[in-house]
């Protein structure tokens, strides 16, 4: 019986396991594009200006038409908070006007603080640029034998009410800072869990 060569019984070998590289390494991807801000980040800061708002507390007249006065309120998110202080408001019983001349009671309000603090401890190797002599800088992950990464969203609102009419005081509101977290453990590296109060989706 005539043999073929071993290098010819090689062929259908080699041209199967390039056939099958070829499909194992072909891929689809879909570009997306992301906003500059991440949801979570925008959580912790509705979320604490929610608690913040629950907090303004002003002994004025239940009966009273009121006017909230937003034009020295500043910060991250400030619409959103504007509307959950106008919403605690109108939950205490008072009656709001978006006119200031019909307004028996004006309320200014004031942000102290409405931003994200980050603060986190790792054991192990930090994320770094490592750089290679004529071509460039090559990126080396984050190692983390133990990393605990804290995130906590910071609110802190004032509220003073004055006479609409005679501009003399009512009553005022300075509560202490309320807050959101969001807490990241992370273990050999790839082991993690986390838990937060911003009531989001289950993934």
């Amino acid at each position: 019986m005539f043999a073929r060569p071993a290098s010819l019984r090689l062929v259908p070998a080699g041209l199967a396991a390039l056939v099958a590289g070829l499909v194992l390494s072909a891929c689809t991807t879909i570009r997306s594009t992301d906003p500059q801000r991440t949801a979570v980040e925008q959580l912790l800061i509705s979320t604490a200006a929610d608690h913040a708002a629950q907090l303004l507390s002003l002994n004025i007249p239940k009966n009273n038409l009121v006017f909230v006065d937003a034009a020295n309120f500043e910060g991250y998110d400030s619409k959103y908070a504007i509307g959950a202080i106008r919403d605690h408001i109108l939950q205490q019983g008072f009656r709001l006007t978006d006119d200031k001349g019909k307004a028996d009671t004006i309320v200014e309000i004031s942000a102290g603080a409405l931003s994200v603090d980050d603060r986190s401890f790792l054991i192990g190797i930090p994320q770094m640029n490592v750089p290679i002599p004529l071509a460039g800088q090559f990126s080396l992950p984050e190692l983390a034998l133990y990393k605990r990464q804290t995130q906590q969203g910071i609110a802190k609102f004032a509220a003073t009410a004055f006479d609409a009419k005679q501009g003399s005081f009512v009553a005022s509101s300075r509560p202490d800072p309320a807050s959101s977290y969001r807490k990241t453990t992370t273990v050999l590296f790839i082991i993690s869990w986390g838990k937060d109060d911003l009531r989001r989706p289950d993934d």
